[in-house]
Order: C-alpha cells, then sequence, then structure tokens
C-alpha cells in the first residue's frame, strides 16, 4: 500500500464566491492559484490518498487529477464559505465542509486518507479517514534553552564516546520548535476543537514558562533524572500537557531540535 500526497496553494477574497473561472490556465501553482490579489488569505491543502500503484504507470493517482480534484470542489466551497460567513468562519468547520465535497470524488482506485489545511505557516488542521468527524489542530511554538547529554551510571569517557560534543560539560543550547497537536469533534456553537487562545494559553504557562531560556539539566526539576534528548523532551512536554487540553484530546508532541532533527511522541510506551 503506497500513500501520496499532493497540496495545491491558493488565495481566494469572499467576494470570489461563484466567479472563480477554473477553466482558466494555471500560471503559477507553486506561488498559489488563483493568487494572492490584495490582502487576502493564503491557503494549503493538502490531500493524502492510499492504494496501490498502476502496474504500468506507476501511479497510484495522476497528481493532475487530484489537483482538478481540489480546485474543483475546494477551492469554489471555500469562496462560498467565506462569502457567507466571512473570516471569522472557523477553519474546523471549513475543512469538514471541504472533506464532504472532496471525499465522494476521489479517483477511482484512490482512497482519501488525510485533508490538511494549513491556514498559517504555523498553524494546521486536518482530518484524517478512521475520525472524520474529529479534526485534529496543530499549532507550532518555540522556545531556546540549553542542555548536555549526560548519563550519570557512565564513565566521562563513555559520555564523550556516545554523546560527543553535545556532552560539553557547559552544554550547549537550540532554538526548539514545538508542534502541539489536539484532536477532537467541533463544538457545536463554536465550531472550534479547542479555542486557539486558550490552547496557546495551556502551552506557554505550562511548557514555555517551564523550558525557555533555562538549562534544562540544572534549571529545571524536570531532567534530573531524564537525560534531555531531543526524544526526552518530546515525552515531558507530553506529560506537562496531558490532562490539560479538556474538551480535546492531546494527540502529538514534535519537537524540532534542529530542522533537521525533530522527534514526536503519540502517548504509551
Amino acid at each position: 500500500m503506497i500513500r501520496l500526497t499532493r497540496e495545491v496553494r491558493f488565495s481566494v477574497d469572499r467576494d470570489w464566491a461563484g466567479h472563480i473561472e477554473l477553466s482558466r490556465e494555471v500560471t503559477n501553482s507553486w506561488a498559489g492559484w488563483p493568487s494572492a490579489v490584495g490582502v487576502v488569505p493564503f491557503l494549503c491543502l493538502r490531500a493524502t490518498v492510499s492504494g496501490a500503484p498502476d502496474p504500468f504507470t506507476g501511479y497510484l493517482c495522476n497528481i493532475s487529477r487530484l489537483d482538478r480534484l481540489l480546485r474543483e470542489h475546494a477551492i469554489p466551497y471555500t469562496a462560498a464559505r467565506l462569502h457567507a460567513h466571512g473570516w471569522r468562519l472557523p477553519a474546523e468547520r471549513l475543512l469538514l465542509g471541504i472533506w464532504s465535497s472532496v471525499q465522494p470524488n476521489v479517483p477511482r482506485g484512490a482512497t482519501l486518507e488525510v485533508l490538511e489545511l494549513a491556514t498559517t505557516p504555523f498553524l494546521r488542521y486536518s482530518i484524517r479517514r478512521e475520525t472524520p468527524m474529529h479534526v485534529r489542530l496543530t499549532q507550532q511554538f518555540e522556545f531556546s534553552a540549553a542542555h548536555r547529554l549526560h548519563v550519570t551510571r557512565l564513565s566521562d569517557e563513555e559520555n564523550r564516546r556516545v554523546f560527543g560534543k553535545c556532552n560539553n560539560p557547559r552544554g550547549h543550547g537550540h532554538n526548539y520548535v514545538v508542534d502541539v497537536t489536539v484532536s477532537g469533534a467541533p463544538d457545536a456553537e463554536t465550531g472550534a476543537v479547542l479555542a486557539l487562545p486558550r490552547l496557546e494559553q495551556v502551552v506557554r504557562e505550562r511548557v514555555i514558562a517551564a523550558l525557555d531560556h533555562k538549562h534544562l539539566n540544572e534549571d529545571t526539576g524536570l531532567f534530573r533524572d531524564v537525560n534531555p534528548s531531543v526524544e526526552n523532551i518530546a515525552r515531558v512536554i507530553w506529560g506537562l500537557l496531558e490532562g490539560h487540553v479538556a474538551p480535546a484530546q492531546l494527540a502529538a508532541v514534535r519537537v524540532y531540535e534542529t530542522p533537521k532533527t525533530w522527534a514526536e511522541y503519540a502517548g504509551g510506551q
């Protein structure tokens, strides 16, 4: 089984409802089509489909068909909803509607697994096939901290061999980036899985305040008996947030130590 993901980028003014010419040539899909004329939202919509590749073409699904699917069903729907409800339209409700419009029209032989809408570079919403009435909300945060990778039961020589320069006795620093994902059924009245200001407040109070501009080994008790690897930092952040994002449920914590190294934890062992 193969999973294939395609992203379309677009901007729509709410006054474009009913006026998008889908037959018009796409001149710059990289920058987004329809393009951003004026100060309007820039949205990214990613569809992940699964299936078996065709034995002759090697295609699971021709990406031109995915582009057409998303443009014909998602972009006009988005424009119409914005026209009707304005910019305060909950992203969760918008994505649920896009899912309902796109899912029945997926090309034969492919199954829609995930639909993800990025409303900013740091905020995204997604729906998964197994829970089509639940929306996952992912918001990105950052903090700066120092740490030293060192295990007391190992000798100094063994620590240097295992951790290299990360065993520097005075520690070293990172600008950590954290993706916090919560999941749940959107509220019937507000349309939100969890009010974004509430999520941001919880993360700021329970995570950022505890870790930002700290030496993780020395300035917090969280890593007194835990080596502050990126894997363990993800697990610790999960523990700080678990049970504090109601009515949503904590779904995943991803920590980027560098742009090339990250760890994700979703609970369990």
